[in-house]
């Protein structure tokens, strides 16, 4: 066994889609590949949205795919205390501060028009220089998130698949929320604590999020902690070019389950998106000893509603 740890963690919002479990089957191939361990990792934060059926529902999936995993799966929601020492840890060093700041009131200040990011505009700094008794006062109000001091100048390093990758997180997201006002870690700190406390030690993961790692390293670095190497797959997108959805219920695995599909007609498709197989059915073992960064496609994979009912057999 080797030193490599892997993951998925998927966030129990829905039914998995197609898109999603391709990102898990291409993990667990890296993992198995090299000989390592694949942890899986339940990130339910958003506890409005994330329900115990989906929780079920996903690992039945995985299950169905033959998608194992080697410890106790981590559950987000069940963590609260660490992630709250990992925020004091911070601001026991100054890294972090209280915003009493409404999405609205940011909007309206922001002034970069090439400061936005997936979390929208560039944050302004409007509290980060607050006194004691000024926060005191917009506390009687308005419970507050708390935000990490972006370090400014770029940070670099070098994606697996995409390859060198910069970005400079002070100028265009400026000081980003690691905890909600709601008293909720957001999901920047929560990766980082729980990938650093399960040694976690390759993340591959969709390219949506690749515009985070920045912001990730910069708090691996003040958390003290070792970064993992980062592999970011391009995206399977519908037919309009948007990535395929949950809520739009994109081809969810339980419903092909549900029908009695041979879970090697599904592993043959996402293989297919993969650079591993030509689209006819494979196995688990066959992909593992098929597995190839260099095969992995740059660019997004396009689901056509044709090709998929035919791959699958669903006439």
């Amino acid at each position: 066994m080797s030193g490599f740890r892997g993951r998925f963690a998927p966030s129990p919002t829905g039914r998995m889609h197609l898109g999603n479990i391709r990102s898990a089957l291409l993990g667990w191939l890296q993992a198995r590949a090299a000989g390592g361990r694949f942890l899986l990792r339940i990130e339910d934060l958003d506890r409005a949205r994330c329900k115990p059926q989906y929780v079920e529902d996903l690992m039945a999936d995985l299950r169905w795919l033959g998608l194992d995993w080697d410890e106790t799966p981590l559950v987000q929601s069940q963590r609260d205390d660490i992630y709250r020492e990992a925020l004091a840890t911070l601001e026991n060093e100054g890294l972090v501060y209280p915003c009493f700041c409404t999405r609205g009131e940011i909007a309206r200040a922001a002034s970069a028009p090439h400061g936005l990011s997936e979390e929208g505009p560039r944050y302004p700094g409007t509290c980060a220089h607050l006194t004691v008794d000024q926060r005191a006062e917009r506390a009687k109000t308005r419970a507050p998130a708390w935000r990490f001091r972006a370090r400014p100048g770029e940070v670099r390093f070098v994606d697996a698949l995409m390859g060198p990758y910069s970005q400079d997180v002070d100028a265009v997201v400026g000081d980003f929320v690691v905890r909600r006002n709601d008293g909720v870690a957001s999901y920047q700190l929560a990766v980082v604590v729980d990938d650093a406390a399960t040694a976690i030690t390759h993340v591959l993961r969709g390219d949506d999020l690749l515009s985070s790692t920045p912001r990730q390293l910069q708090l691996y670095t003040a958390l003290g902690e070792q970064a993992p190497d980062f592999l970011h797959v391009p995206l399977v997108n519908g037919e309009d070019g948007k990535r395929l959805a949950k809520r739009e219920g994109a081809f969810a695995l339980a419903e092909l389950r549900e029908r009695g599909l041979a879970p090697e007609r599904v592993l043959g498709l996402l293989a297919a998106w993969s650079g591993l197989g030509d689209g006819s059915p494979r196995t688990l073992d066959a992909l593992v000893r098929a597995f190839s960064l260099e095969a992995l496609p740059r660019s997004p994979v396009v689901a056509r509603e044709a090709v998929l009912i035919e791959a699958l057999g669903l006439r």
